[in-house]
């Protein structure tokens, strides 16, 4: 069994690993951020970040600032500054991880570059990885300014672009520790290889889902009600009284009623809910017939646990109208599965090479 401790490369490791944490917080909070209706409060955006208020001019400043916005303008315009100091607070928050997240990966590459511990082979790697952790701060700016316009809405296009930018993000770096932590000349043979292929047929049915998640907790374009698809058929098998009602489709064009309908995204968001637990149930009973090794039985159990705590915690969230702890639980495992899907995509691409 592969140990950190015992590796060549476990300071960038352990390095590696504080990244994908923080881009797990980052999510979590981002997640709090959306469900308290935070994400439009700060108005302007700087690379090298801000204080916070500290004072009472410093927030009647930021305030002002706020008012001026047509989330204030049009949905918040009773809101008081007290009111508007926690919403404030979250977003600052997240955007504050976000850069905390760049000194981390920015002080530790210096580091390891100062004390040569970079080999010619990381440097494609990490020349990509800094790229997408640019284009992740670009990403959320261009969805926070799509609501600072004439509507107070961010658009579920923008909204599903920044959560998976985070999450490829958080990807590629848990890949990369992997390679570092399991090399590849120290894999043994199995049967991996036969269910490789249902295993990332799950995988990309399962980065859909988590789009949809996105345009679930969004608004649809052309919404003009601006009701959050994750709010309406709060009930659970059937949507309401029927298993398809005709919300579901009457828009005119197929796309039009699954991308931008929100009767619509919530159907495909439950169906593809069942498809997940259909394969599993597939990956499950396939698995049991393989001789795996334990990396490979550990993915498969850990998703097959996930997958069940998942669904019963979107039925809650559903049944509930998508209160903010179920909200943020039901994400934290999206990030779950994804996380154990690439574990397991690892170890179930990681053989010894044919001499």
């Amino acid at each position: 069994m592969a140990s950190i401790s015992q590796s060549p490369h476990k300071q960038i490791i352990y390095w590696l690993l504080v990244g994908c944490f923080l881009i797990y917080v980052m999510v979590v909070v981002g997640c709090l951020t959306r469900l308290t209706h935070s994400g439009l409060s700060i108005t302007d955006w700087s690379f090298m970040g801000s204080i916070p208020p500290l004072n009472e001019n410093m927030w009647l400043e930021r305030f002002a600032k706020y008012q001026q916005s047509p989330e204030f303008q049009k949905v918040n315009f009773e809101m008081t500054l007290e009111e508007f100091k926690p919403i404030f607070l979250w977003e600052y928050i997240h955007r504050m991880i976000g850069r905390t997240m760049m000194y981390v990966f920015a002080f530790g590459f210096i580091y390891f570059l100062l004390k040569k511990k970079i080999k010619k082979s990381m440097w494609p790697g990490f020349v990509l990885l800094f790229f997408m952790g640019a284009m992740q701060a670009v990403i959320g700016w261009w969805m926070v300014y799509s609501g600072l316009q004439k509507q107070p809405a961010v658009s579920h296009y923008r909204l599903a672009a920044h959560l998976m930018s985070a999450f490829i993000l958080f990807a590629f770096t848990f890949w990369f520790a992997l390679r570092l932590i399991y090399p590849k000349e120290e894999a043994e043979e199995t049967d991996g290889k036969k269910i490789k292929s249902l295993t990332f047929l799950f995988f990309i049915v399962l980065i859909i889902q988590i789009i949809y998640g996105a345009f679930t907790a969004g608004y649809a374009e052309g919404d003009n009600t601006k009701i959050r698809p994750g709010h309406i058929f709060n009930t659970w098998p059937k949507m309401g009284n029927d298993w398809i009602p005709e919300q579901v489709y009457m828009k005119e064009g197929v796309l039009e009623n699954i991308l931008e309908n929100p009767s619509g995204i919530q159907f495909m968001h439950r169906t593809i809910a069942l498809l997940i637990v259909v394969l599993i149930c597939m990956l499950w009973y396939k698995s049991n017939k393989l001789s795996l090794n334990k990396q490979q039985t550990l993915g498969i159990n850990l998703l097959i646990f996930g997958v069940t705590i998942q669904f019963i915690l979107g039925v809650l969230t559903l049944l509930y109208n998508v209160p903010v702890i179920m909200g943020t639980l039901h994400q934290t495992g999206a990030f779950f599965l994804f996380s154990i899907s690439i574990y397991l995509i690892y170890h179930l691409s990681n053989k010894k090479p044919s001499i």
